[in-house]
């Protein structure tokens, strides 16, 4: 049997997972980017290869997230998808019925609309991170606990507090101010779950066909206070994969699987050294900003340039 690699790799997690032909995780992991895509990317490749038999041979490698061209370059990925249509592939998979995804990542969130397992519409919100995994996480740290005790303290409110969330800098001083006044704690996070869930309708889902089946994923779909929010505000059953966290990654996967683009991938790539560097082409009044990737000092691409002025040939020492 032949096996495929996915990841995707965000600003604040990284995901990969490697499927089987039928599309069944055979391997997976989750852990924090930290601000280093490349070195997150090789703790993630070493855990995965942990987790497989030795004669298992991947064919395949897709990429998607936000650092996704650049670490399909230094996994010389046969895919590299952006996240909506990788989200959308991966939950069709698992859920071909679906017609609305709701996703809240750690800096970011989407919305899918999707008939007839085609992708008709979607949204993004990447300006402000009110409502995300970070935001809330922020805020658990301001009360004290941990983020995945906040679903638990939300269920336990019957008279949730009323919280401006719009804005970080406005739900933080209101969530203040409203300790101080003395709402309860669980009232205060309940308030905060239902303020999450007004702001992403109210701002990503505007406009939008919500239909069900809907299917709620992204590290904020974990928390229970959230779902219970969304399903009170639109009347439908909230649908959550336990792998809800890999959709983007088992998306991916499966489209290098379908690209039918196979070799075989080395996971041995702990101790090859890969760097970035910035150049600013003066070439012409774009002044184009050329990122360069290097494979143990050798140039493997680079991008960034709008006209034949900026480009840079690979495979060239290392400047």
């Amino acid at each position: 049997m032949k096996y495929y690699l996915g990841i995707d790799i965000g600003s604040i997690s990284t995901k990969g997972v490697i499927i089987d032909e039928n599309n069944c995780i055979i391997a997976s992991k989750y852990l924090w980017t930290e601000g280093n895509p490349i070195i997150a990317v090789k703790n993630l490749i070493k855990n995965l290869k942990e987790q497989i038999k030795d004669n298992i041979k991947v064919k395949a490698v897709g990429t998607t997230g936000s650092a996704r061209k650049l670490i399909g370059t230094i996994l010389n990925a046969q895919v590299v998808k952006n996240e909506i249509t990788a989200h959308a592939i991966g939950t069709l998979s698992l859920y071909p019925d679906v017609r609305t995804i709701f996703e809240i990542g750690g800096q970011d969130s989407k919305i899918i609309i999707i008939e007839n397992e085609i992708v008709v519409d979607y949204a993004m919100n990447t300006l402000c991170a009110a409502g995300t995994g970070s935001f809330l996480s922020s805020q658990a740290r301001r009360l004290g606990m941990e983020v995945e005790e906040f679903g638990a303290w939300a269920l336990k409110s019957n008279n949730p507090t009323k919280i401006a969330a719009r804005c970080t800098v406005f739900a933080e001083s209101d969530l203040i101010h409203k300790a101080q006044i003395g709402h309860k704690k669980e009232d205060i996070i309940a308030g905060l779950c239902d303020a999450i869930v007004t702001n992403y309708l109210n701002n990503v889902g505007k406009g939008k066909k919500i239909k069900p089946p809907i299917v709620f994923q992204g590290g904020v779909s974990k928390n229970i206070g959230v779902i219970k929010a969304f399903e009170k505000a639109i009347g439908e059953h909230i649908y959550v994969d336990k792998n809800g966290h890999l959709m983007g990654a088992l998306g991916v996967a499966i489209l290098a699987k379908d690209s039918k683009m196979e070799q075989d991938f080395d996971f041995n790539i702990e101790d090859i050294q890969f760097e970035t560097k910035g150049i600013e082409c003066r070439g012409c009044a774009n002044n184009c900003e050329i990122i360069c990737v290097y494979k143990n000092d050798t140039l493997i691409d680079a991008w960034g340039n709008r006209c034949d002025k900026g480009s840079i040939k690979k495979e060239t020492s290392k400047m």
